[in-house]
């Protein structure tokens, strides 16, 4: 029917492993940043394969996350912002007062 997405959003991924990529698109002026809205947080600065090894969950700094959400939004207009793995109130509170 040639319907298309409404926006573009990232799922369970720290910032610090998003925003170079969406740096690098802002510079080169790509269009796809325009239909990037959302962003759900991982806690963990971790990759995948570290977090996948790991005997305990971890929840990172949620004070930092925040800041670096809160980056993203604003740089970013983002419009959807949350928390996935290893986030829990305090994490979501801090991005909430940040954002």
């Amino acid at each position: 029917t040639g319907a298309t997405p409404l926006f573009y959003m990232v799922n369970c991924a720290h910032p610090s492993h998003v925003l170079p990529t969406l740096r690098d698109g802002e510079s080169r002026g790509d269009d796809w940043l325009g239909r990037f809205r959302g962003f759900r947080a991982n806690a963990s600065r971790k990759s995948h394969a570290e977090l996948d090894e790991c005997p305990d969950l971890d929840r990172g700094s949620p004070v930092a996350l925040a800041r670096e959400v809160a980056e993203m939004k604003r740089t970013f207009d983002l419009r959807v912002v949350g928390g996935c793995c290893g986030t829990d109130a305090e994490h979501i509170e801090a991005i909430a007062a940040s954002v």
